[in-house]
């Protein structure tokens, strides 16, 4: 039996970043005055570029390039820890032969540096990071072409998500989408992926293969 090709997002679901970065950008939101209450949680899942377009874009140039900076040299510090079991759910699947994707709003350096820190070099058959694309989720560009560098149809496709940007983004790939409680309740989830789960700790390889 052919075993459908996993395309994981990265932050709330391999590692549990959110609530890191709520902390940083609830005060940034503040401190560039946004006037968005939780622009943490508006922001979710989307890239760095479609931030500074979406709420950015009226400012001056020189005040962009600070909140990139300060944005970029924050994820260089900021700690990657593991989700419950998600290490363990990844070399479950690589020991199947299952093909795997990372698809991510993330860039490069960030991603590298969680490799390093949690040895995943050479885990995934393919990785795509904001540097490789021009349209963040919720567009499902990413997860195409994820699907396109692996030769698999988005129906051969199980998407691992936590963010309603990232759910979009699966959905409107044609994949079947597992979400994870993470980021957002259980409830909120529900009507919007094929099933929810609170993280990779009791996941079985019958689990995956009844996906």
């Amino acid at each position: 039996m052919k075993l459908k090709t996993a395309l994981f997002d990265f932050d709330g679901v391999i590692v549990d970043t959110e609530p890191i970065y709520d902390i940083f950008w609830n005060e940034a939101g503040e401190r560039y005055g946004t006037g968005i209450d939780n622009f943490a949680a508006v922001i979710k899942g989307t890239t760095l570029p479609y931030i500074m377009e979406k709420y950015f874009s009226d400012r001056p140039e020189e005040f962009r390039q600070m909140v990139i900076k300060e944005s970029t040299e924050y994820e260089s510090t900021m700690p990657l820890p593991a989700m419950p079991g998600s290490l363990e759910f990844l070399h479950l699947l690589k020991e199947q032969g299952v093909q795997m994707g990372l698809v991510t709003s993330s860039d490069n350096s960030k991603v590298e540096r969680a490799f390093k820190l949690h040895h995943l070099e050479g885990m995934f058959d393919t990785i795509v990071t904001a540097d490789r694309i021009t349209r963040g989720k919720p567009d499902p560009m990413c997860y195409l072409l994820a699907a396109n560098d692996l030769g698999v149809s988005p129906s051969d496709c199980l998407v691992f998500e936590d963010s309603f940007a990232g759910i979009q983004a699966g959905t409107a790939a044609g994949m079947r989408v597992i979400g994870l409680s993470t980021t957002n309740p259980e409830e909120s989830l529900k009507d919007k992926v094929y099933e929810v789960i609170p993280n990779f700790e009791k996941i079985t390889l019958e689990d995956y293969i009844k996906w």
